[in-house]
């Protein structure tokens, strides 16, 4: 069983159930040894370790006692074992011993709480020929070992090379499987050749295929400063021997990279190891010692990684720190780079509001998704005969001097009917109505501008120039000029009634503002801020606008003129007949009694709560996005606010 409890982007945190224990994920998986265990990993924070069956099955002797006694005993760890079916010494020697059948058996007969089929490690690099040859024995092999298994949870691993084509399919047909998680393999020989670029292609075009109910395993990757763009990828586990294999090789783990010993002046970090000795001191050990104790760091440097991690995807600060740790090395950084050609799918996933503003730390930061679906709203939406304007100081409207602003259009404009809109960075064109809408008004960038976002604001400008007018004093700033060549000059006028609805339009789809709003709705101010605070009619409460992003809240009287105005399924999530009642009586609604919902809807979003003849019964805030609610089966989808319709 697997939950979602919070997201940013592809990236969410979430508790996987096995028959020892619970998980938080994303978690990391050290590998353990069979024979040759050194270190108690779970005094150091694992929650749930990775060993590899196959050795276990050729040696006599671990063979014997992890039949007699299960894995967990075996190798001295109570919480979930996840066990490896011999795929790995497959890749490195090209043949093993045992049969898929066999190997996935003894995983059962001992006990491993998560087993795996005996997959095709391709490498990267081989002939499509080849690699789709290997993918469909890995599928024959993954839908056989559904038979084997009598208990445990059972990984189907997505393979495909260097091919997104054929990760793609593969995991879309392992997706048809019963199966509870999915590992993507072979992508080891890409993270040790520092190809990040090639590990974004295989990691996204498998995910796009994978349900979002079930955990995704990115194998081999064990060192920290990979762990954030894993995550923003949409993995969860982790696995790797990296803790005690660079140890032995006395180098210690960091997120910015591995530091070799001998080259060291001052050990790297705050855990226990660090402030307890220095690296002479170290050097002076006896070589076991010194392993143990540069293995310990790694663990807590590994770990305190993963809790970062998380919290950041609580935060809804997962990409910001993702850039902080990509700039740790080049192919790193390109590898985060080529991200925004995922753009859609993870728009897919990605909430319109988050509880941290989005900051702009370099040019990827103008590929992030917030941006991409701006702008993909201004391509749809921007009103002919806008006005551009310099941006003032955020907030933006509050710090705008009314007056006069002269202008220069490619054609004449009728002053009377002008929209104006502001020009910044991130978000390139934000119209006025819109200046306190996360995230147009929560974002912070340098006031320096790089070369990038200057290019970026001059296409912007060419590519709309046939619908705008731009305040005169931008164009030599900018670089461009209209040929035409019409000047005016207009007064900047900021109406309540047109914001509100533009807001709705954009926070709910194109109609929602004249649904919510008529024309003698009574918008009431914060007292302290200024800003809309309720909007009223006829003495009832429509919406309230929310401090913290400039988005509405529905009311019942709200809920109920959004559901009259915007036809099914628009903004509606369609629970079944058993969950109706909850629903009035204003409880949350799970995942596995949602049977409909628009697909536009987006974790955060306020929704409709609609029985399947599309009766209104419930408004509230959806925890999930549409493809989610429609996929798991685990874990609340909606936070009811209000029933009772």
């Amino acid at each position: 069983m697997f939950e979602i409890k919070s997201k940013d982007g592809l990236g969410r945190t979430g508790v996987l159930e096995t028959g020892h224990g619970k998980v938080k994920t994303p978690a990391l998986m050290p590998v353990i040894h069979p024979g040759k265990q050194t270190i108690d990993v779970g005094a150091h924070g694992a929650e749930i370790v990775i060993t590899n069956s196959y050795i276990i099955y050729r040696n006599p002797e671990l063979r014997e006692k992890a039949l007699r006694d299960g894995v967990h005993k075996l190798i001295n760890f109570k919480g979930p074992v996840v066990t490896d079916s011999g795929s790995f010494q497959l890749s490195e020697y090209g043949e093993i011993d045992v049969t898929n059948d066999e190997i996935v058996m003894f995983q059962d007969e001992i006990g491993t709480d998560i087993g795996t089929s005996l997959d095709i490690p391709t490498p990267p690099g081989v002939s499509h020929r080849r690699a789709l040859k290997e993918v469909e024995v890995t599928l024959q092999r993954a839908e056989e070992a559904l038979e084997y298994r009598e208990r445990m949870m059972l990984n189907a691993v997505v393979q495909g090379s260097t091919h997104p084509d054929l990760r793609s399919y593969c995991a879309s047909r392992l997706a048809e499987l019963p199966v509870e998680v999915h590992p993507i393999g072979a992508v080891v020989p890409l993270m040790e050749s520092y190809r990040y670029r090639e590990l974004v292609d295989a990691v996204l075009s498998s995910v796009s295929e994978l349900p979002p109910s079930r955990p995704r395993h990115l194998m081999g990757a064990g060192h920290p400063m990979i762990f954030a763009l894993a995550v923003s990828m949409g993995c969860d586990l982790f696995d790797s021997a990296a803790y005690i294999l660079y140890a032995e090789d006395d180098r210690l783990l960091s997120t910015e990279g591995t530091h070799k010993l001998e080259n060291m002046q001052e050990m790297p970090c705050s855990c226990s190891v660090c402030m307890d000795h220095t690296p002479q001191e170290l050097m002076g050990m006896d070589k076991e010692d010194r392993r143990n104790l540069i293995a310990e760091h790694n663990l807590h440097v590994s770990f305190a990684e993963i809790r970062k991690v998380r919290q950041a995807v609580y935060d809804g600060s997962l990409m910001e720190l993702v850039e902080e740790r990509c700039r740790a090395h080049p192919r790193l950084l390109d590898g985060y780079r080529r991200m925004s050609a995922y753009a859609d799918l993870i728009e897919k996933f990605e909430p319109r509001s988050k509880r941290s503003a989005f900051f702009y730390t370099g040019p990827e930061s103008l590929g992030r998704v917030e941006v991409h679906r701006h702008i993909s709203w201004v391509r749809e939406n921007l009103r002919d005969g806008t006005l551009i304007m310099r941006a003032p100081e955020k907030p933006y409207s509050s710090n705008l001097s009314l007056g006069k602003v002269k202008y220069v259009s490619e054609k004449p404009l009728n002053d009377d009917s002008l929209n104006f809109a502001f020009l910044d960075i991130p978000f390139g064109i934000i119209p006025l109505e819109l200046d306190q809408v996360y995230p147009l008004a929560q974002n912070d960038a340098p006031l320096l501008r790089d070369l990038d976002s200057e290019e970026f604001l001059r296409k912007l400008i060419t590519e709309f120039r046939d619908k705008i007018a731009l305040e005169e004093s931008l164009m030599g700033d900018l670089g461009v000029e209209f040929p035409s060549g019409y000047r005016g000059e207009a007064d900047v006028l900021v109406d309540d009634l047109r914001r509100i609805r533009m807001i709705a339009d954009y926070q709910f789809g194109e109609g929602a503002g004249e649904a919510l709003f008529d024309d003698d709705v009574r918008i009431e101010r914060s007292r302290k801020t200024g800003k809309i605070r309720h909007i009223y009619t006829n003495e009832k409460l429509i919406c309230t606008m929310r401090a913290s992003d400039g988005l509405l809240v529905l009311s019942a009287e709200g809920a109920v003129r959004l559901h009259r105005g915007k036809g099914y399924p628009a903004n509606r999530v369609v629970v079944n007949e058993d969950s109706e009642p909850f629903a009035r009586n204003g409880k949350s609604i799970f995942a596995k009694f949602i049977i409909d919902c628009d697909v536009n809807i987006r974790a955060g979003d306020e929704v409709l709560i609609v029985s399947a003849g599309d009766e209104l019964l419930a408004t509230g805030r959806a925890l999930l996005c549409a493809e989610e609610m429609m996929d798991l089966n685990y874990g609340q989808a909606v936070k009811t606010r209000k029933g009772g319709f």
